[in-house]
């Protein structure tokens, strides 16, 4: 099959979950094959991502990107036109180069990856290969355990509740259809309920439910509950998470905690309790993004079992992540297309995390679309865990979606499930 080059590049600014505007980019071959990206947005980001355009022009109250679709049009456009769109790295370079900076800032992280997905599917779309497969990788390709956030407090919620998510995270399933099935059920009977407790069911920007709680435990027993009245064990079949999004939180060395102050100690003191007392097994962000020595100290305390995950800290970038392999600052990298602006890039960060034997989380971002990139590389790079958000809001859906049927199209993936029996045994 003949190489083909790229013909033509356009951007155009669409809107996102939140109502916010962001980026859409369509990349054309010269055979007429086609594939467009989204950009996602971040309400929470970590200090040390890599910068988007957004500007205040009046158009919007968060920001346009307009000044981003004129730089994909005008600055990217002529230096990747005739470009081999297979040629991913060499590409992905040629965007880095022509931004010049570390930070993504002249031309923006949200217009350079925007170019580099879109490039991506068009090649994928020219091959005649679902995304997954044309991406290939040298390590199994399979099928991530999801990670549904089913109730919302931080910035993605309107409520006093710090910790930013609670997830369910159905590892005990055998496939993905039922994974899904099991999240499905319980945040169904979630809903019911928090109806028959008098809570409120209106939804947060990920698709949990945001109801005002007193008290983190309360979340642990209503989530237990859910689990076993929709016919599930704890633990064993569904396991829980959260992301407490602690740099949010983090002000003059202490963290705000339901209306006091407390140190990383007792931070990481009251981690071990909840791990004790509670089907608890992976915790985001549980410290704030600079404090690289607490991060260890957490790791030191926690179980083996128990993935301590760093985002903010580490922003999908490979001089961070490194320097958290050294440090044994954590034990798993939550992955994020739009935290460092290329396709090349972010798969240098998940091929770092299989070489140090830690898991990668592929994320989505509070501010989506129904692109459904994000599931496509989580499966080709055979990451351990999928978040998605909660089974419900179009945005979150689309990727649970793709999920079933890439699944139910192509029965030589495997569904990750427990590692090992290391969460069945505890």
């Amino acid at each position: 099959m003949p190489h083909a080059a790229i013909a033509d590049v356009h951007a155009y600014q669409i809107l996102d979950s939140r109502a916010d505007a962001t980026l859409f980019v369509e990349v054309t071959l010269d055979t007429g094959h086609k594939g467009g990206a989204a950009v996602p947005h971040g309400a929470s980001t970590g200090r040390y991502e890599a910068q988007e355009i957004r500007d205040q022009s009046g158009l919007y109250r968060r920001g346009d990107v307009m000044r981003a679709v004129h730089v994909v049009n005008h600055l990217i456009r002529p230096v990747i036109l005739g470009l081999d769109p297979e040629q991913q790295d060499d590409i992905d370079h040629q965007l880095i180069g022509g931004d010049g900076t570390a930070s993504k800032h002249r031309w923006g992280a949200n217009s350079i990856l925007g170019v580099s997905l879109a490039v991506s599917a068009a090649a994928a779309t020219y091959r005649n290969l679902p995304a997954y497969a044309y991406l290939n990788s040298h390590y199994s390709p399979g099928l991530p355990i999801p990670q549904m956030n089913v109730i919302n407090g931080g910035v993605h919620a309107d409520t006093k509740m710090p910790i930013q998510e609670f997830l369910l995270i159905p590892g005990g399933a055998d496939s993905m259809q039922e994974a899904v099935a099991m999240g499905v059920d319980t945040y169904t009977v979630l809903k019911e309920i928090l109806h028959q407790q008098g809570y409120r069911t209106t939804v947060g920007d990920e698709g949990g439910f945001a109801p005002e709680f007193a008290d983190p435990r309360e979340v642990f027993e209503l989530l237990i509950l859910s689990i076993e009245r929709a016919g599930y064990r704890p633990l064993r079949d569904i396991a829980l998470g959260i992301d407490v999004a602690a740099s949010e939180l983090f002000q003059n060395g202490r963290y705000a905690w339901y209306g006091h102050e407390v140190t990383a100690q007792e931070l990481i003191d009251q981690y071990e309790t909840w791990v004790r007392d509670y089907p608890l097994i992976s915790i985001e962000d549980g410290l704030s993004e600079d404090a690289w020595s607490d991060w260890a100290e957490l790791m030191r305390e926690m179980p083996k079992h128990v993935n301590i995950v760093g985002d903010d800290i580490f922003v999908t970038n490979k001089e961070r992540v490194m320097r958290g392999i050294q440090e044994s600052a954590a034990s798993a990298v939550l992955i994020k297309l739009n935290q460092f602006g290329t396709l090349t890039e972010t798969r240098e960060v998940i091929a770092m995390t299989h070489d140090a034997g830690w898991d990668a989380i592929v994320s989505h971002r509070s501010g989506e679309t129904c692109d459904t990139m994000m599931v496509d590389l989580a499966i080709a790079d055979g990451v351990r865990f999928i978040k998605a958000g909660a089974p419900q809001r179009g945005e979150r859906v689309a990727k649970y979606n793709r999920l079933l049927l890439i699944e139910a199209m192509d029965s030589s993936l495997p569904f990750a499930g427990w590692d090992s029996e290391r969460v069945k045994e505890q």
